[in-house]
């Protein structure tokens, strides 16, 4: 039985056996195969949609698949992605399918076969010794495989290329400053940024395209030539730039860190022909009334009343996430004197999780940094007479000179 006998007995994505045109007269035994390909079952239940996995219509060109290819796999390769393991298992399965989905629709053939039976006739082409098919999906070539033949090196970063696709052009990168309050970062926050950017949209008629230089050679005559470049150019359709409205949704860690980036593939400046550039929002802490940060500590400054400085205080401050931290002196505080609250500053970089930020009770410096608390004190503009001699009686000056405090 030849192979298109077999996927014609097989079901389309959508679960619809395909009708069986073929006559069986003349057929005989002895032209059966002696190893029937079993057929494929009427419905498939775990079929992926590769168009959807690369973001492309079904329609696409296979410059757009590739270009889409190049985006998402360099986003999601294992050596791009950082978080917990969690996270990493699954871009580790994005990768996957990001491959399998481009070595399927990067093929004329396999993609043919999987507009019309899914992923399941790709499956059955490859077990019957066709090209492709999807690696990371039990058969084809592995993701890694893929990867290298495309980008011209061995499977990670440190390679030293050669080979594979070409560069593409890029549009320029946009890099802003992304104002961050304190208390997200101690806590750790999704924000909201509307990005308005210039996009390429079809456009009435034709322009030149993919130009490029040519060398010709003309002969002027008996033993002589005159070599000169014209431009050679295709024929593509016009497109314009028109602004559009895009909501982005920026995860800020705990512990974030000052001009720590946040990188958006292809939110960047268009490009004609080429991939758009990225956006960068760089984390920009705006200033705080009460605290200020230096690495994983924090600052802030205490005013007491002179009484509180000479008798002892005890008082509390609301933290950044609301909590509150309890600062108390059973003695003499002088001014400028700095206390240390340990475990009281900002979570340490990748010790928590996006919403994990409140300090753990009891504080702890494993997770969290210290807090400097710099006590000033504040003298009474004037005193009375009665409080001058209450000063004097129980202030007064040693014969020795020294500070009784």
């Amino acid at each position: 039985m030849s192979r298109e006998g077999a996927l014609d007995r097989a079901c389309t994505p959508g679960g619809e056996l395909q009708p069986i045109e073929k006559s069986a007269r003349g057929l005989s035994t002895s032209s059966l195969s002696p190893s029937p390909i079993p057929l494929l079952p009427p419905l498939i239940s775990h079929s992926r949609n590769f168009y959807n996995i690369l973001g492309v219509p079904r329609g696409a060109a296979d410059a757009q698949i590739k270009r889409a290819y190049r985006k998402l796999a360099l986003q999601y390769h294992p050596d791009k992605v950082s978080g917990s393991e969690a996270d990493k298992a699954a871009a580790a399965t994005k990768f996957a399918d990001i491959n399998a989905a481009y070595e399927t629709l990067s093929s004329e053939e396999t993609r043919r076969i999987y507009d019309r039976y899914g992923e399941e006739g790709v499956k059955q082409h490859a077990a019957q010794g066709g090209g492709g098919g999807g690696g990371g999906g039990g058969f084809g070539r592995g993701p890694q495989d893929i990867f290298s033949q495309f980008f011209g090196f061995g499977g990670g970063f440190g390679g030293d290329g050669g080979g594979g696709e070409p560069e593409a052009r890029r549009g320029a990168d946009v890099r802003m400053p992304l104002e961050v309050r304190l208390e997200d970062l101690y806590t750790g926050a999704v924000l909201g940024v509307t990005r308005v950017k210039l996009v390429l949209v079809p456009a009435a008629g034709t322009r030149k395209c993919a130009c490029r230089a040519r060398v010709v050679t003309r002969q002027l005559g008996p033993g002589m030539y005159q070599q000169f470049t014209t431009e050679e150019c295709d024929e593509c359709p016009a497109v314009a730039f028109e602004p559009e409205t895009k909501e982005l949704s920026v995860t800020v860690a705990p512990g974030a860190r000052p001009g720590e980036e946040v990188r958006f593939f292809e939110e960047g400046e268009p490009e004609i022909d080429g991939d758009p550039g990225d956006l960068v929002l760089v984390l920009d802490p705006a200033p705080h009334a009460l605290f200020a940060r230096a690495g994983d500590d924090l600052a802030m400054n205490a005013t007491i009343s002179l009484a509180e400085a000479l008798v002892g205080f005890d008082r509390t401050v609301p933290h950044l996430d609301g909590h509150p931290i309890r600062l108390a002196a059973d003695g003499v505080t002088r001014p400028g004197a700095v206390v240390v609250v340990p475990g009281e500053g900002m979570p340490r970089a990748g010790k928590l999780k996006a919403g994990d930020g409140k300090r753990p009770a009891p504080p702890s410096r494993a997770t969290h940094g210290d807090l400097h608390v710099t006590y000033t004190v504040s003298f009474p503009r004037t005193l009375t007479d009665k409080q001058k001699a209450v000063v004097r009686e129980h202030f007064r000056w040693p014969a020795g000179g020294k500070d009784e405090l």
